[in-house]
């Protein structure tokens, strides 16, 4: 208990790489606006400089929400870089808009596009500067760490691979630990549990990973008392790669560690960023479909009697229950306990049901549902509460598809799996890449599967 209590209180630990990061940061920003008024005549006023701090405390500001400044080392620079653009898109925004509301600045808009482009490129040329001047100290021995895993898990066997194809992280790797076991050991096997503590007692060592399963509980007590005894720095890899995580992270609630297993990746700032994508993305697209959807109208209703909007009771984010529109492609309302799926010649489906299944066109009202909030554009796509009652007892995991909104397309669809589900196995793919989608979201994943669903995702041989 008093150790948890001693977490409580919060440590800064800014490495000098952060340091640079954030000094580079700032020096961009400021700079950039200040470059751009040069080049275009304008005088750089005190109210340029307002405007150029407003977006500098935003842009710190969601940098501690997201994480920014933590390190980055082991970290894909392409991962590193769209964060970055992507805070620097949200602190522009939010600070043109702070400033609008002063009647003493008037700024063209071609000011704001110039700032922004030559800030954003000023921050992909520095962050990409430090990532190579660090990589290439590193690679002649300066702040060089040897690593070794402590355990047979192949996570481990993974980390250290990764170690090596990555040279300028400083980090080389001396080998596994583990106990002999009679199937015989690895190629990067460097002795057992004591060879690893004299080996960390002699200074070999500076990082000690510990891959080890949850059973072995006894073993890893025992190996990291010993290990106190060492100047090392011992690092626990949860033993979590067995369950079907969603976007676990590692947290702390009152001072207490924990790993969530299941959870969302659209909280904080990041549901902020989907509900901004929606509103903006479904606006514009009803107002460019909005012939579209009164031509489809009239069709509906002079091919066939009944309605023009079919609504369907769907579960939404964490399974609450939403109802979903679609333009009635069917001569039955089906939404009951039991609904039976679309077969292909199916002699329920109208002639311009037809087509408009054959093209998705009668999925176009869905973007009302997301303008409104019940939908999204990207997402798992929504299943008849029916269906989902069926699939939830079959499907391990079917149920973490609903931690976020369902959407009008998403990966399963962007890779074939849509249409009907007439065999467990096809259901267990959708469900496979609804999953991988949430486990892998980013709103630059957002964007590639809209940009895919142009080309691959309307008309489809499985969609009737």
């Amino acid at each position: 208990m008093t150790n948890l209590r001693k977490r409580e209180r919060a440590r800064t630990n800014a490495s000098l790489i952060s340091m640079v990061q954030r000094f580079s940061d700032i020096t961009i920003m400021v700079g950039g606006l200040w470059v751009v008024c040069r080049i275009s005549g304008q005088p750089f006023f005190y109210m340029h400089l307002l405007m150029a701090l407003i977006a500098l405390v935003v842009f710190q500001m969601i940098g501690g929400v997201t994480d920014f400044y933590r390190s980055w080392r082991g970290v894909k620079i392409t991962t590193e870089l769209l964060l970055l653009i992507q805070n620097w898109t949200l602190s522009l925004i939010f600070s043109a808009g702070l400033v609008a509301f002063s009647h003493d600045f008037d700024t063209r808009l071609v000011t704001y596009l110039c700032w922004y482009v030559l800030t954003s490129l000023g921050m992909v040329v520095c962050r990409s500067l430090i990532r190579y001047f660090a990589g290439w100290l590193r690679n002649r021995g300066y702040n060089t760490r040897y690593v070794a895993v402590a355990g047979d898990l192949p996570v481990g066997q993974v980390l250290l691979d990764s170690f090596r194809k990555e040279p300028w992280l400083g980090l080389e790797g001396v080998g596994i630990y583990h106990d002999a076991k009679p199937g015989g050991v690895s190629a990067d096997w460097a002795g057992n549990f004591e060879q690893l503590i004299d080996d960390a007692k002699a200074g070999k060592i500076h990082n000690v990973y510990i891959a080890m399963q949850m059973s072995d509980e006894s073993y890893i007590k025992h190996l990291v008392r010993e290990l106190a005894d060492t100047t090392c720095s011992v690092i626990l890899i949860p033993d979590v790669f067995t369950f079907n995580i969603l976007h676990s992270r590692i947290d702390e609630v009152n001072g207490v560690p924990v790993v969530p297993l299941y959870d969302t990746p659209l909280s904080g700032i990041n549901r902020v960023l989907k509900r901004v994508e929606d509103i903006l993305l479904s606006s514009l697209i009803l107002l460019l479909i909005s012939p579209v959807l009164c031509c489809i109208a009239l069709a509906v209703k002079l091919s066939s009697p009944g309605p023009i909007i079919f609504r369907q009771t769907r579960y939404g984010m964490d399974g609450k229950p939403i109802m979903v529109w679609k333009f009635r492609s069917m001569k039955v309302m089906e939404n009951d306990k039991v609904v039976t799926q679309a077969t292909q010649n199916d002699p329920r489906v109208t002639r311009v049901g037809n087509f408009l299944r054959r093209t998705s066109l009668d999925e176009l009202p869905q973007f009302i549902n997301v303008f409104t909030g019940g939908m999204s554009i990207v997402g798992p796509r929504p299943h008849a509460v029916a269906h989902n009652e069926q699939y939830r007892s079959l499907i391990e995991g079917y149920m973490l598809r609903h931690k976020v909104k369902p959407g009008i397309t998403g990966w399963a669809q962007i890779n074939g799996w849509r249409g009907e589900t007439d065999t467990l196995e096809k259901m267990e793919k959708r469900i496979e890449f609804d999953l991988e989608y949430i486990r892998e979201w980013s709103l630059w994943f957002d964007i590639k599967i809209v940009f895919l669903t142009i080309f691959k995702g309307f008309v489809n041989k499985a969609a009737y």
